[in-house]
């Protein structure tokens, strides 16, 4: 592993969420990532959100997202996001980032 992005060292085998340039939430356990701040997330998902019906979870599993396409990175809080019903959340999906 590479010295990519600030503080992604102490992310390694945690679960995080990330919110791409165009506007997906994907959330996995960071594996690995490099200078160019390309990460690697096991066993992830896509959290699709919409105003009419709950969340819906993609399932991804081992997926790669290029440094250039990330907005932001956030470590889950575990406990907290295992209590969340999903089904019942309702939220606007995100724009894409523009630059």
């Amino acid at each position: 592993m590479a010295s990519g992005g600030p503080g992604l060292e102490s992310l390694v085998d945690q679960i995080i969420s990330v919110i791409t340039n165009d506007g997906r939430n994907i959330v996995g356990t960071l594996r690995g990532f490099d200078q160019a701040t390309n990460i690697i997330l096991d066993e992830s998902h896509e959290r699709v959100y919409s105003t009419k019906e709950g969340v819906q979870q993609l399932v991804l599993g081992l997926y790669i997202i290029r440094g250039d396409n990330i907005s932001v990175v956030g470590e889950v809080d575990e406990e907290l996001d295992a209590r969340l019903d999903l089904s019942k959340l309702r939220a606007h999906p995100l724009k894409p980032v523009i630059h």
